[in-house]
């Protein structure tokens, strides 16, 4: 996916592949016949052996089967996992008895083929809700998926997790860390019903650097908060939020231990962006950068109430610089704040100082966005919200996205 630039932290550079760019991780994705529209929808991931994951999910007290069963196993188990299974199409939640049945079996019938505990396989499942796997047909696609895994198929793999997205998220990143080469590779799905608490959303990660079980959650935590949960397209948790990272390697001494976080973000932050961008209906990337909080967690609050409102979002849509309902969202973010502090600009333009309107170029602001919206992906199409709160040390980022009407058409007809 063609995105906006973003920068990458000292010693990471982009590569080639993406799930399996990093040493020893298999992918693959079919076509098993789940989805009414013959698109690809059955993929598999599988670690090395040894292999440490990480999971964040959704806090929606409606949750997927599938969701629960991952949490389950990887708090039983201390973080140990091989292999993680998602069907595309059916979203397996509030499907009652048959939901959680469904997903246990198709987990040990993967783990009889790869010759794993099924407690070591995991399961996501995205689509509508309140639609059952169609679990024949699912496990008739094991045996093909099976054969298909290659250190060449994430590209398969992450077109076989999509549903409403017009593209495919991926990135592989690579730093020489202690003398030895590391990568992170990782692709996830998403376009409506976005706005994570950990839409549709999903996202996976691969590591070939070996990490402690503890310290690899308590980072992917940290990255997946500065990143998954900090976007946002309709305001919409889903039932089935998952995210879930994996590390199996050579193991990498602690010293080096924060570059590797500084990679799982960038990694972790670019699929969140790619999300955002490919928000339904959107046409630009919508960052709100806020500083002078009084620490980083109030900072991130304030930015994304900013990216969720869709006054906010409306205004972007029709080019017009409307920097009260910046301010506005920027009040009821339920973070104190000193109005007469405030300063606001919308890309270069500046349109506040100390809490006052100054005199800007209304069309050329407007031209800012216009020329955003303009790129289509293939130049820098984000705008850029950068709004300062006082003089505290808190800095945080948010992403997002335009509201269109194409957004009311597509969920007007999702099921239809």
């Amino acid at each position: 996916m063609i995105l906006s630039p973003s920068p990458l932290p000292p010693g990471w550079q982009p590569i080639s592949g993406g799930l399996t760019a990093p040493e020893g991780f298999l992918a693959a994705g079919i076509t098993a016949g789940l989805k009414p529209s013959g698109n690809p929808d059955l993929s598999l991931l599988l670690a090395p052996a040894g292999a440490v994951c990480a999971g964040s999910f959704t806090l929606n007290r409606v949750r997927a089967a599938c969701v629960d069963l991952c949490a389950e196993r990887l708090q039983s188990s201390g973080g140990r996992a091989r292999a993680v299974l998602t069907n595309s199409g059916q979203a397996n939640a509030c499907t009652g008895e048959r939901g959680l049945a469904d997903s246990l079996k198709a987990t040990a019938e993967l783990a009889g083929r790869l010759a794993l505990a099924a407690e070591e396989v995991l399961i996501c499942s995205t689509g509508v809700i309140g639609v059952p796997i169609p679990i024949d047909t699912l496990i008739q696609g094991l045996d093909p998926l099976v054969a298909a895994l290659s250190e060449a198929g994430g590209e398969a793999a992450a077109r076989a997790i999509l549903t409403t997205d017009l593209v495919d998220k991926q990135i592989a990143l690579e730093a020489n860390l202690g003398g030895r080469r590391v990568r992170i590779g990782g692709m996830a799905k998403g376009s409506g019903m976005i706005h994570p608490d950990m839409a549709t959303m999903l996202g996976y990660l691969s590591c070939d650097a070996g990490v402690p079980a503890d310290v690899w959650q308590a980072r992917v935590k940290r990255a997946v908060d500065r990143s998954f949960n900090a976007i946002t397209v309709d305001g919409d948790t889903s039932t089935n939020d998952s995210f879930l990272a994996f590390a199996a390697g050579e193991d990498l001494s602690p010293e080096h231990h924060d570059a590797l976080e500084s990679g799982l973000t960038a990694v972790s932050q670019h699929l969140a962006r790619a999300i955002a961008r490919d928000g339904e209906g959107a046409t630009c990337l919508l960052e709100v950068r806020v500083s002078g909080a009084a620490g980083a967690g109030e900072a991130r609050r304030i930015a994304r109430t900013i990216c969720g409102s869709s006054l906010v979002k409306c205004a972007v849509h029709g080019r017009d610089p409307n920097w009260g309902r910046i301010v506005a969202a920027a009040g009821r973010a339920g973070v104190p704040l000193d109005p007469e502090a405030v300063a606001l600009w919308l890309g270069e333009h500046q349109l506040m100082q100390a809490g006052q309107p100054l005199a800007f170029d209304r069309p050329a602001a407007s031209r800012y966005m216009k020329d955003r919206a303009a790129a289509a992906y293939l130049l820098d199409d984000t705008v850029l919200i950068r709004l300062k709160v006082g003089e505290g040390p808190g800095e945080g980022v948010a992403w997002g996205c335009d509201l269109s009407d194409q957004y009311v058409r597509i969920n007007a007809d999702y099921t239809t």
